[in-house]
């Protein structure tokens, strides 16, 4: 039963690394697309930036999980917020107040939510496996 259960974690693994490289490449390729775009347009606005920086956030998750198995919370809701600052850039003049109001208030929401992660992560700290055996 060991064995089964350590073969099946070791496929786990495999496929999670797995997953874990498409979505680095698919980036990759993505800000390849959008550094195209800019060329062709022969500008780069604040929304090419805003997009770019989400790709890059999303480059650093996945090098933060490669390298410590563990995924940070906070690193999703960072680019939730940058996502929502970058849909209200670039769609400001379609905006009615109501749905400017809402996506502030979502916004406020994940930064409220990142601050009580940090809060919890310093008062609460996690045990390490050494720790538990104590």
């Amino acid at each position: 039963m060991h064995k089964i259960q350590h073969s099946a974690h070791k496929l786990l693994v495999y496929v999670e690394t797995l997953g874990l490289f498409i979505i680095a490449i698919s980036t990759v390729i993505a800000i390849g697309f959008e550094i195209a775009v800019m060329v062709r347009a022969q500008t780069v606005t604040l929304g090419d930036l805003l997009l770019l920086f989400i790709y890059l956030e999303v480059l650093a998750m996945v090098g933060i999980y490669l390298k410590s198995g563990k995924l940070p919370v906070r690193m999703p809701l960072y680019i939730a917020i940058v996502a929502m600052a970058r849909y209200m850039i670039l769609d400001m003049k379609n905006l009615d107040t109501y749905r400017m109001l809402g996506l502030a208030a979502a916004m406020l929401v994940v930064a409220l939510a990142i601050l009580v992660i940090r809060y919890g992560h310093t008062q609460f700290p996690y045990k390490t496996k050494d720790e538990e055996n104590l």
